[in-house]
Protein backbone atom coordinates (compact mmCIF):
# COMPACT_ATOMS: atom_id res chain seq x y z
CA UNK A 1 0.00 0.00 0.00
CA UNK A 2 1.24 3.49 -0.84
CA UNK A 3 2.03 5.94 1.87
CA UNK A 4 -0.20 9.04 1.69
CA UNK A 5 2.82 11.34 1.27
CA UNK A 6 4.06 9.19 -1.63
CA UNK A 7 0.68 9.43 -3.34
CA UNK A 8 0.64 13.22 -2.97
CA UNK A 9 4.21 13.43 -4.33
CA UNK A 10 3.24 11.23 -7.27
CA UNK A 11 0.19 13.42 -7.92
CA UNK A 12 2.41 16.53 -7.81
CA UNK A 13 4.94 14.95 -10.20
CA UNK A 14 2.12 14.13 -12.64
CA UNK A 15 0.73 17.66 -12.34
CA UNK A 16 4.16 19.21 -13.03
CA UNK A 17 4.60 17.01 -16.13
CA UNK A 18 1.13 17.90 -17.41
CA UNK A 19 1.86 21.60 -16.79
CA UNK A 20 5.06 21.25 -18.84
CA UNK A 21 3.16 19.65 -21.73
CA UNK A 22 0.58 22.44 -21.56
CA UNK A 23 3.29 25.13 -21.64
CA UNK A 24 4.91 23.61 -24.73
CA UNK A 25 1.57 23.29 -26.50
CA UNK A 26 0.52 26.88 -25.79
CA UNK A 27 3.93 28.16 -26.88
CA UNK A 28 3.84 26.17 -30.12
CA UNK A 29 0.30 27.38 -30.82
CA UNK A 30 1.50 30.97 -30.30
CA UNK A 31 4.43 30.43 -32.68
CA UNK A 32 6.98 31.58 -30.11
CA UNK A 33 10.39 30.20 -29.20
CA UNK A 34 11.40 29.39 -25.63
CA UNK A 35 13.71 32.39 -25.79
CA UNK A 36 10.83 34.67 -26.88
CA UNK A 37 8.61 33.56 -24.00
CA UNK A 38 11.40 33.74 -21.44
CA UNK A 39 12.40 37.25 -22.53
CA UNK A 40 8.83 38.56 -22.55
CA UNK A 41 8.11 36.98 -19.14
CA UNK A 42 11.35 38.38 -17.69
CA UNK A 43 12.73 34.87 -17.02
CA UNK A 44 16.00 33.30 -18.02
CA UNK A 45 15.76 30.90 -20.96
CA UNK A 46 17.29 28.21 -18.75
CA UNK A 47 14.53 28.56 -16.13
CA UNK A 48 11.76 28.64 -18.73
CA UNK A 49 13.21 25.53 -20.40
CA UNK A 50 13.10 23.75 -17.03
CA UNK A 51 9.41 24.61 -16.73
CA UNK A 52 8.74 23.09 -20.16
CA UNK A 53 10.76 20.01 -19.25
CA UNK A 54 8.81 19.65 -16.02
CA UNK A 55 11.97 19.29 -13.93
CA UNK A 56 14.04 21.73 -11.92
CA UNK A 57 16.82 19.16 -11.68
CA UNK A 58 16.93 15.51 -12.70
CA UNK A 59 14.10 13.67 -10.99
CA UNK A 60 12.72 16.73 -9.21
CA UNK A 61 9.53 18.31 -10.61
CA UNK A 62 9.56 21.97 -11.51
CA UNK A 63 7.71 24.31 -9.19
CA UNK A 64 7.47 27.74 -10.85
CA UNK A 65 6.52 30.70 -8.71
CA UNK A 66 3.07 32.21 -9.01
CA UNK A 67 4.76 35.33 -10.40
CA UNK A 68 6.43 33.30 -13.16
CA UNK A 69 3.22 31.48 -14.11
CA UNK A 70 1.26 34.74 -14.19
CA UNK A 71 3.92 36.42 -16.35
CA UNK A 72 3.87 33.48 -18.77
CA UNK A 73 0.07 33.62 -19.00
CA UNK A 74 0.32 37.34 -19.75
CA UNK A 75 2.85 36.67 -22.53
CA UNK A 76 0.33 34.32 -24.15
CA UNK A 77 -2.55 36.71 -23.33
CA UNK A 78 -4.58 33.91 -21.76
CA UNK A 79 -6.15 33.48 -18.32
CA UNK A 80 -3.84 31.93 -15.75
CA UNK A 81 -6.21 28.96 -15.38
CA UNK A 82 -5.68 28.06 -19.05
CA UNK A 83 -2.09 27.09 -18.27
CA UNK A 84 -3.07 24.66 -15.53
CA UNK A 85 -3.83 21.00 -16.22
CA UNK A 86 -7.44 19.94 -15.75
CA UNK A 87 -6.64 17.58 -12.89
CA UNK A 88 -5.34 19.47 -9.88
CA UNK A 89 -3.87 17.34 -7.07
CA UNK A 90 -5.09 17.62 -3.50
CA UNK A 91 -1.95 18.55 -1.57
CA UNK A 92 -3.58 19.15 1.80
CA UNK A 93 -2.43 17.20 4.80
CA UNK A 94 -5.11 14.80 5.96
Amino acid sequence: MHDEAEVRKSDWDDFAREFAVRLRQVRHDAGLSQEDVAHRANLSRFIYRQYEQGESRRGSPSNPSLRAVLAIAQVFEIPLADLLPGSIPDLRRR
